[in-house]
């Protein structure tokens, strides 16, 4: 059966670009948030969105050593190395160049992320993805994908796409969830190239380039760059003049308040309380 392709009849538009600021995390780890609170609200239903990236084994050797999570879910993709999960619900996998980490924390979870390598380059993203109110405190929830389980195909003009969540151009991705119905493509673009994705109307959406540059809605978007997309338009028309590499991120927004305190995201003040007197007292351990 022959596959059929999409095609947007107006594209959305660039609403902002966010350079990321620098920072470091867990045990000394270089990286970028290209998302925080900040946007929370604007792209709901994500959180945080990290890139990581370096040569460096002092940029990253230490990794994240135990460290609870209450509320959410962690997706992290890795581009390039070799990272160790351990976490208190029993799980344990490793996660290699091109494989996803999908970890729900729900109720409550106490997780360490090391590198399993000491030299070389160690490459990827960590995106927070919330959960609706009804289910932030179910139980935690964890799946290694390899990178040969990631669904792929090769679009129009060669453009090679991976789905990690969602569905796109009938392909449907390793993961999906009913509530935030998320879409995760990492596309490559080869140059003189353009990729279509058709996005639902409901869905907040966002692109981040991490190779080359891209065109969208006539605005140039450059490397190590996220873009919040406006809500006007079918879909999203990513463009590159030479090759490029960018993740498209969408999703349906759960429209509740949004309570952070650290690695704990809820709905009310109240239940942080109870987070943090739950991972003080030894109940948070999944």
């Amino acid at each position: 059966m022959k596959q059929t392709f999409e095609t947007v009849g107006q594209s959305r538009q660039i609403e902002r670009i966010v350079s990321g600021v620098e920072t470091s995390d867990g045990a000394g780890v270089r990286l970028t948030r290209l998302m925080g609170q900040e946007l929370q609200k604007r792209l709901d239903p994500f959180l945080m969105l990290d890139s990581f990236g370096s040569d460096n084994p002092d940029d990253y050797i230490a990794g994240f050593p135990d460290h609870p999570h209450r509320g959410f879910e962690t997706i992290t993709y890795m581009l390039a190395g070799r990272m160790r999960h351990r976490d208190s619900a029993g799980h344990e996998g490793l996660l290699e160049s091109g494989g996803v980490q999908w970890m729900t924390a729900g109720r409550g979870v106490i997780h360490s992320e090391i590198p399993e390598q000491q030299d070389g380059l160690m490459e990827g993203f960590q995106l927070w993805l919330n959960l609706p109110s009804h289910k932030k405190m179910i139980p935690p929830w964890y799946r290694d994908i390899p990178g040969r389980e990631i669904p792929a195909y090769v679009a129009p003009e060669g453009v090679a796409v991976r789905v990690i969540a969602g569905r796109s151009n009938g392909v449907s991705g390793a993961v999906s969830r009913e509530d935030t119905e998320p879409l995760y493509l990492d596309i490559d673009l080869p140059g003189e190239s353009a990729f279509h994705a058709i996005l639902p109307a409901t869905h907040n959406a966002f692109v981040c380039v991490y190779r080359g540059e891209i065109e969208l809605g006539g605005k140039r978007l450059a490397e190590k760059r996220l873009a919040v997309l406006s809500n006007e338009g079918d879909g999203a028309i990513l463009k590159a003049a030479s090759p490029a590499r960018a993740i498209l991120v969408a999703g349906r927004p759960l429209n509740e308040p949004i309570v952070q305190y650290g690695p704990f995201v809820m709905n009310t003040r109240e239940e942080i309380y109870q987070a943090l007197s739950d991972f003080r007292e030894g109940h948070l351990a999944g």
